[in-house]
């Protein structure tokens, strides 16, 4: 049975930093695609962040530069570090995954077949 189980989110002031911490099971980590997306109040979901099973990662355009995509390959577990947020990244994150061998990084909702439950993060300015 496939389990993401995100963690890490939080009420922090504009200029802070997270990180979320999406913890994988029931399918064979280190071969799959993983991404964040997020949906923020009244928005649809965007995805942020991905990473492909050979390690190559994709970020859209408005955090490249402040989110950054780690794993530990160990503990199945994908982590986003947010730093410099900003009050237009409040939003509901969740962490997505498609197993199997996977190259090439999608952002697009429709690739993942896995879904969490999302950790909120909150930004005040």
């Amino acid at each position: 049975q496939v389990q993401l189980v995100e963690s890490g989110g939080g009420s922090v002031q504009a200029g802070g930093s997270l990180r979320l911490s999406c913890a994988a099971s029931g399918f064979a980590y280190s071969t799959a695609c993983i991404a964040w997306f997020r949906q923020a109040p009244g928005k649809g979901r965007e995805g942020v962040a991905g990473i492909d099973t050979d390690g190559r990662t994709r970020y859209v355009d408005s955090v490249k530069g402040r989110f950054t995509l780690s794993q530990d390959n160990g503990k199945n577990t994908l982590y986003l570090q947010i730093n410099s947020l900003k009050a237009e990244d409040t939003a509901m994150y969740f962490c997505a995954a498609r197993p199997g061998y996977c190259r090439g990084v999608s952002l697009g909702i429709g690739w993942y077949n896995y879904w969490g439950q999302g950790t909120l993060v909150a930004v005040s300015s």
